[in-house]
């Protein structure tokens, strides 16, 4: 099965913030791996084909943090 990889620019000041976004990765289904970084302020996820792009990048805000710029599989995407 093929599969997405998907790159968040996430402004997080601290190990909560990141700690925030790793709990709401580790829930959704269809995730396979991911990579938060409080360093780099990046979140790198790799899904199942079935989860898009637009589920992720919504997850990822319901932590109350911005997200500053995405990416699909290499491709600039909207953070809208």
């Amino acid at each position: 099965m093929a599969e997405h990889h998907y790159k968040f620019n996430v402004a997080m000041s601290c190990g909560g913030c990141s700690g925030a976004v790793e709990r709401v990765l580790k829930r959704l289904d269809g995730v396979k791996e991911f990579n938060v970084s409080l360093e780099t302020q990046t979140a790198d996820v790799t899904t199942a084909e079935t989860l898009p792009y637009e589920t992720v990048l919504a997850t990822i805000k319901k932590t109350g943090k911005t997200v500053k710029s995405g990416e699909a599989d290499g491709q600039p995407q909207s953070i809208e």
